[in-house]
């Protein structure tokens, strides 16, 4: 296998640990917050900002230097439209995961807080951010899934 090949390969995957980790941590937060259940939610968010750190944070880092090394190994223009508009979403999904995960570290410390100390409810404070975090979430997702298009039909 060439050097391009793999850096291809380690690119898609590292993708698919981006998107596929932050989705499955919507999915598990939202369900999580649907029960209101301090039990539920404590582990959770904690959980979630492990696999930010552990799979988001890396895969984050290499996608724009593999992708970059990428356009430049095969030829690609960096002012091609298609990697520009790649670029652009990148760094709209970029500028709405950096304020989640301050709100995630947030959200985990107000939900332990509130299981130490045995409350029933989380604070207001705790569902005001988790709106937030939410709303962040669907221009981040949407930007990524248009990447993935732009980098599959790569588009004049």
């Amino acid at each position: 296998m060439n050097l391009y090949l793999a850096i291809k390969t380690l690119h898609i995957l590292s993708s698919v640990l981006l998107v596929g980790t932050g989705f499955g941590s919507a999915f598990y937060l939202y369900f999580a917050h649907r029960t209101r259940s301090i039990a539920v939610i404590a582990p959770v968010t904690r959980l979630v900002v492990r696999a930010d750190w552990w799979f988001t944070t890396p895969a984050g880092l290499f996608q724009p230097l593999s992708g970059f090394w990428l356009a430049h190994a095969a030829g690609w223009a960096w002012k091609s439209p298609w990697i520009v508009a790649a670029v652009v979403l990148y760094g709209v999904a970029g500028m709405c995961w950096l304020p989640v995960v301050w709100l995630q570290i947030e959200l985990t410390k107000m939900a332990r807080v509130a299981s130490e100390s045995h409350l029933t409810e989380l604070p207001e404070r705790y569902w005001r951010f988790a709106k937030l975090w939410e709303r962040l979430g669907y221009p981040a997702f949407l930007a990524m899934a248009m990447i993935y298009f732009l980098m599959v039909f790569k588009p004049a």
